[in-house]
């Protein structure tokens, strides 16, 4: 063997060694995960008790850190630049890797080509949500009183799966509704209440608290089924918008670069949180469904939900604000 090659031979296998060794150790320093919402809303709630239960894993903090604005993409953008060691890690949604990219060409990162796909966590449904004092008490009242008055929509910002919710609906209904955005539907909740802001399509696991208090009141779920938290709200495809289903997907990135056996370590450590008997109790009190997959699945739910998301923009003719 020529020394260029065995030289060459031995760099790789040095560097092989070197990361097997880095991944063994691993985590030996607090892990940041990234919330690109608000605190309070589904994403910080789910990445709240996956950050608890792997710090008990780890035996190093996993720190929650919140960093929302344009519809989620500045936290997604600074993992997507962060460096790919494996303490940096995303909670991502439909919101910032199927439907944001889409609508909002100035979105600096690439969902495909920017991050590892570590764990398909889990899946919500949302439900349509309006102030107590609105005259509407089901989705065919609020249609028609659509098409009476001008109404308005909240949402956790532009191109997130909270204002595509309400795009899809105001597009089968034949309605026109204007769309006021937010950092967070944690934010767009007291308008929504008071009436200042019609109706937002809030994740069940943020809105639950608000129906519970009757600070707002549900008309409907956004899924194909019902809610076993809220069993007497109907779904949108079963109050006379046949075909309306939408859920929203939870997913675990990391930097692209991120060592293969990190990302394998972290995918264990998911699995076995998300389906442990506590979480999946917990998760069940916020309609969060676990999922646990590994990246592979997640890679495939982005697909599906980009692919059916831009086909619901061009359809509707959905522009940013």
């Amino acid at each position: 063997m020529k020394p260029t090659m065995r030289f060459f031979s031995l760099f790789v296998l040095t560097l092989g060694f070197a990361n097997a060794v880095f991944a063994q150790a691993y985590p030996n320093k607090p892990i940041r995960l990234v919330i690109p919402f608000p605190a309070g809303g589904a994403t910080d709630i789910i990445g709240r008790t996956l950050a608890q239960k792997l710090t008990e894993r780890f035996g190093q903090s996993v720190v929650v850190e919140n960093k929302p604005g344009a519809g989620g993409s500045i936290g997604s953008d600074f993992v997507a630049k962060a460096p790919p060691d494996g303490y940096t890690l995303l909670l991502a949604t439909s919101s910032t890797h199927s439907i944001g990219p889409i609508l909002n060409k100035n979105i600096a990162y690439n969902p495909q080509k920017d991050f590892v796909p570590v764990s398909y966590v889990a899946t919500a449904a949302s439900v349509l949500v309006t102030s107590p004092s609105t005259p509407a008490k089901n989705v065919a009242e609020l249609i028609a009183l659509a098409k009476t008055k001008p109404l308005t929509f909240g949402s956790s910002g532009n191109g997130t799966i909270i204002h595509l919710q309400a795009e899809y609906f105001a597009h089968l209904a034949g309605i026109s509704l204007t769309h006021i955005p937010y950092k967070g539907s944690a934010l767009a909740i007291p308008d929504v209440a008071s009436g200042q802001v019609t109706i937002i399509f809030d994740s069940i696991t943020s809105a639950i608290p608000h129906i519970k208090s009757g600070r707002v009141k549900a008309l409907a779920i956004s899924s194909a089924k019902p809610s076993a938290l809220l069993p007497d709200v109907p779904t949108v495809d079963a109050t006379g918008l046949k075909g309306y289903n939408s859920d929203t997907y939870f997913g675990l990135y990391a930097p692209i670069g991120t060592p293969a056996e990190i990302v394998a370590r972290v995918q264990q450590e998911i699995a076995a949180v998300v389906n442990a008997a506590d979480v999946k109790e917990r998760f069940a009190t916020q309609g969060v469904e676990p999922v646990g997959a590994d990246g592979a699945a997640l890679t495939d739910t982005m697909r599906q939900e980009t692919a059916k998301w831009a086909r619901v923009i061009e359809q509707a003719k959905v522009k940013l604000d």
